[in-house]
Parts: C-alpha cells; sequence; structure tokens
C-alpha cells in the first residue's frame, strides 16, 4: 500500500512536471526535488521500520504462538551450550543451528576467539565464561569458525614481527597468533587464501586450548562435567564440521 501512495504522488508531480512551461522556474525546481526525494524514500531502507516490522513477526509467528516456552524463559535460564562464534552478520549461531531462545549462552567478537584467561586484559570475555560455566552450569562449550572470516585474514596479513596498524582488530586477533605461525610454517608454499582457509579451523583449536586456562573450565572438563567442541561453519559450500578438543595441545601464551 505504502508503494502504491509513492507511484501515485510520483505520477501525479511528473504530470505536473510535463507542463513545467507554465511553472516559474522555481517552483518547477521545488516540484523536481520534491519527486527526487519520493523516489528515494519509496526506494530507500528505513532502519526503525526493519527492526519494527521484523519484531511484530516474532511476536506473532513465535512468541504468541509459543506461550509455554517464554513463560519458562521468564523465570530463569538453564542453557546447555555456550557458544563461541564470529560477529560476521553470515554466521548466526541460532540461524545456522536452529538453537531456540533458551538453548545457547552465546558470546561473538571477531573472528569467534577465546583469548587465555586474564582478568585485566579479556575480563569481557573471562566474565562471560565464568558466569556459563560456575553459574549457568553449561554442559558444552562450541568455538564456531567460518569461512571467508576477515578476522582471520587480518591475522595471516600480519607481518611476521608482528607490527599492527590498526588501533583494536590485530592486537586482537593475535589471540591466534600460534594459529597463523602454524600455518605459515607447515603450508607456506599454498596460496593465501588456502592459508585462511586453514587458519579458520587452526585457531578454533587455540581458543579450546585457551579455554583451558580458566580454572573452572579445566576442572569441569577433567570431571567430565563440560565438553568442548571445534566446529567449522563453510557458507559457501554449506557445511558444518564438529570436534572434540585433543587435550594434548597446549594452551598459547596471552598475546
Amino acid at each position: 500500500m505504502a508503494n502504491d501512495k509513492y507511484e501515485e504522488a510520483i505520477a501525479e508531480l511528473s504530470q505536473l512536471l510535463s507542463g513545467k512551461c507554465e511553472l516559474h522556474g522555481a517552483a518547477a525546481a521545488k516540484v523536481k526535488q520534491i519527486t527526487a526525494d519520493l523516489v528515494a524514500a519509496g526506494n530507500g531502507f528505513d532502519p526503525v521500520e526493519r527492526i519494527l516490522c521484523g519484531f511484530a513477526y516474532f511476536k506473532r509467528e513465535k512468541f504468541e504462538k509459543n506461550p509455554a516456552l517464554y513463560e519458562e524463559l521468564a523465570k530463569g535460564q538453564s542453557p546447555k551450550f555456550m557458544v563461541f562464534a564470529c560477529s560476521d552478520s553470515r554466521v548466526c549461531p541460532s540461524h545456522i543451528l536452529d538453537f531456540q531462545p533458551g538453548e545457547a549462552f552465546m558470546v561473538r567478537n571477531i573472528a569467534n576467539m577465546v583469548p587465555p584467561y586474564d582478568q585485566i586484559k579479556y575480563s569481557g570475555v573471562g566474565a562471560a565464561i565464568e558466569y556459563a560455566v560456575l553459574h549457568l552450569k553449561v554442559e558444552n562449550i562450541v568455538v564456531i569458525g567460518h569461512s571467508r572470516c576477515g578476522g582471520i585474514e587480518s591475522l595471516m596479513s600480519i607481518p611476521d614481527d608482528g607490527a599492527t596498524s590498526s588501533d583494536f582488530i590485530e592486537r586482537w586477533v593475535k589471540i591466534c597468533w600460534p594459529a597463523r605461525n602454524k600455518v605459515k610454517s607447515d603450508h607456506g608454499n599454498l596460496s593465501f587464501a588456502e592459508q585462511c582457509a586453514l587458519c579458520e579451523k587452526e585457531a578454533v583449536n587455540v581458543s579450546l586450548c585457551n579455554l583451558l586456562t580458566y580454572p573452572y573450565v579445566r576442572e569441569a572438563a577433567m570431571k567430565k562435567t563440560i565438553a568442548l567442541k571445534g566446529a567449522h561453519y563453510d557458507f559457501v559450500k554449506g557445511t558444518f564440521e564438529l570436534w572434540n578438543l585433543d587435550f594434548k595441545c597446549s594452551p598459547a601464551l596471552s598475546a
């Protein structure tokens, strides 16, 4: 309906402009500007409308159709999973794994990295891990890497001397510096794209090892009350891989 009104208004203004010889120059210019504005408004993206329409759909199709679930969630949460995923807009875990509300406690950041235990440098991630393990009692921690990750490309692009040029990104992705070095050392003959693809998975392994630097995670893993898993989602091929942590790995040092 809104598009019809825009089209009607544009048609009327266009008809008026067709006889603009009868209009004064300033009036004709004004009508032309209004027409251009209407076209832009009709074809433009309205972020507020997108958000409100999205919530309206959620409320109508999910919230109101499953009152029992949301009544239960109002009492508290007891997720089985803690998930580390990339902030990349193409790899939402709830979408690709069909997680329902209350199923997964999530942390999303650049390149889905888990830093080593450090109360000063990485207190935000540390707080999330502490809460998930000690208070929510999650039974699984999953670190999900993904194809064509810009954060991994940034990591693989850092020169051997470790010099950085950005304010935050490179310092952050250097959390998985051991993964970058391993790929460079073992697969230096491969193309940059191929090295990045390997590093996407190797960085997940470094993050899994870093989880063991958190004393409560390590204790729970040794008691087998929590499982640590790595994963990789390829949105080009439409594939998903899942693997267990190899306890033979050595946690990385703080970058």
